[in-house]
């Protein structure tokens, strides 16, 4: 039996135990709190992730926690369900994981739960007027695996409050005819980070059977180099009608985004939450280990940034400091994708995103939340394995189920 209590006690308390134990059988003490009980259980689960697809042994055997009657253990498989999806899909190598498999992803969520899902590919993106999906995705278009696509999945009731998550679905990045260094190319398949932790989010929802209208949409493309690529200085027009000037190849995931964000802002959600593994600038500010946030609501933000502190998920606000929307001025277009200072990066990209929410000359109504994250582990801490992860999806679970979900 695991007895006793830390001088601090989180999610992570016994994850290192989940693999260094003996194979055997353990169990916690009964008389745990029933919050605390369930996150250890979690913490233990999380802890005994391995990614195996590619590795020709078998994986050792691992110790077993018997789960106390105390813990929710419904919250504990869905979470652990979800987290280890997310890290699947952003381990696994671009070969194996882009945009049709992301969509062949979606579709096997959607038929598990009883969802719907639409995928619309190539030019047909053209016909249905997302042009910025289309530009990014379509060097690569000579692969009909990795032509570009948007994935619009839904599920719920139509009477309930109405939640809608976008994310990046950027399955390798090359950086365009920008193109990135060697160096920074390496961890390019975890560009769709975004798209695989709105997928995991969708699942604890539908698992969990949070009683919300939710819709899922996901640009997915290869951000690739051939004779048809987006050229720096092109000059492209949004779904909205905003023209936009390439300042950077690079710059490619707001690209996207945006197309994506304005037909999800279109229909008014309750709640609009976009995922993407956008800006280095993010890294720079706040490190690989934490969220970064931006909301239009900040009685919405202090709420999830409070939520993320329980949850040991945690998510730092940056500001939505509307000056800086200067430096993303073009001479030429209504827009440049990139801004035309070295700093601020983060913020100036989380502007660049909010031009495309709504009408750009007016306000939002409701609210939007964009979660800027690195995707993955760059070092082992207990619990949270080198490679791809989860960053504040357990915390939007949370603040969707209890903010913005009606009662069953």
């Amino acid at each position: 039996m695991l007895v006793g209590k830390p001088a601090t006690l989180d999610t992570w308390s016994i994850s290192h135990l989940a693999t260094l134990l003996p194979a055997q059988k353990y169990t916690l003490a009964d008389d745990l709190p029933p919050e605390i009980a369930t996150q250890l259980c979690l913490g233990w689960v999380l802890g005994q992730y391995r990614f195996t697809r590619y590795k020709r042994t078998d994986a050792d055997a691992l110790p077993e926690l018997a789960f106390p009657e105390s813990a929710n253990q419904r919250y504990i498989t869905a979470a652990a369900e979800a987290t280890y999806l997310v890290r699947d899909l952003v381990n696994t190598p671009a070969l194996d994981m882009g945009p049709q498999q992301l969509a062949e992803m979606a579709q096997q969520l959607a038929d598990r739960f009883g969802a719907e899902c639409s995928v619309t590919v190539g030019e047909d993106l053209l016909t249905a007027n997302y042009p910025m999906i289309y530009a990014v995705g379509k060097a690569n278009e000579q692969s009909s695996s990795q032509k570009p696509r948007l994935i619009d999945l839904h599920w719920g009731e139509l009477d309930a409050p109405t939640i809608t998550l976008v994310g990046k679905g950027v399955c390798f990045d090359t950086g365009g005819l920008n193109m990135k260094t060697s160096a920074g190319m390496k961890l390019m398949k975890k560009d769709m980070g975004g798209a695989a932790q709105v997928l995991g989010l969708a699942k604890m929802i539908m698992q969990l059977g949070v009683r919300v209208r939710l819709r899922v949409l996901i640009p997915a493309v290869e951000n690739s180099i051939s004779g048809s690529a987006t050229r720096p200085l092109d000059v492209l027009t949004s779904r909205q009608g905003t023209t936009v000037e390439i300042g950077n190849t690079d710059a490619e995931g707001r690209l996207v985004l945006a197309d994506a964000l304005s037909e999800a802002s279109r229909e008014l959600p309750d709640l609009l939450i976009d995922c993407a593994t956008l800006t280095g600038a993010a890294r720079v500010a706040i490190g690989a280990e934490i969220a970064a946030l931006f909301c239009n609501d900040e009685a919405i933000a202090q709420t999830l940034v409070k939520i993320g502190e329980q949850q040991d998920d945690p998510l730092w606000q940056l500001p939505l400091h509307e000056p800086y929307r200067a430096m993303l001025e073009s001479r030429v277009a209504d827009l440049n994708n990139i801004s035309n200072a070295p700093y601020g990066g983060a913020i100036t990209a989380a502007l660049f995103l909010q031009s495309f929410v709504g009408n750009q000359t007016i306000s939002y109504p409701k609210p939007w939340i964009h979660v800027d994250f690195m995707a993955y582990n760059t070092r082992y801490r207990p619990g949270r394995p080198e490679g791809g992860e989860a960053m504040g999806m357990r915390s939007l679970f949370t603040l969707i189920q209890s903010k913005f979900s009606s009662a069953v």
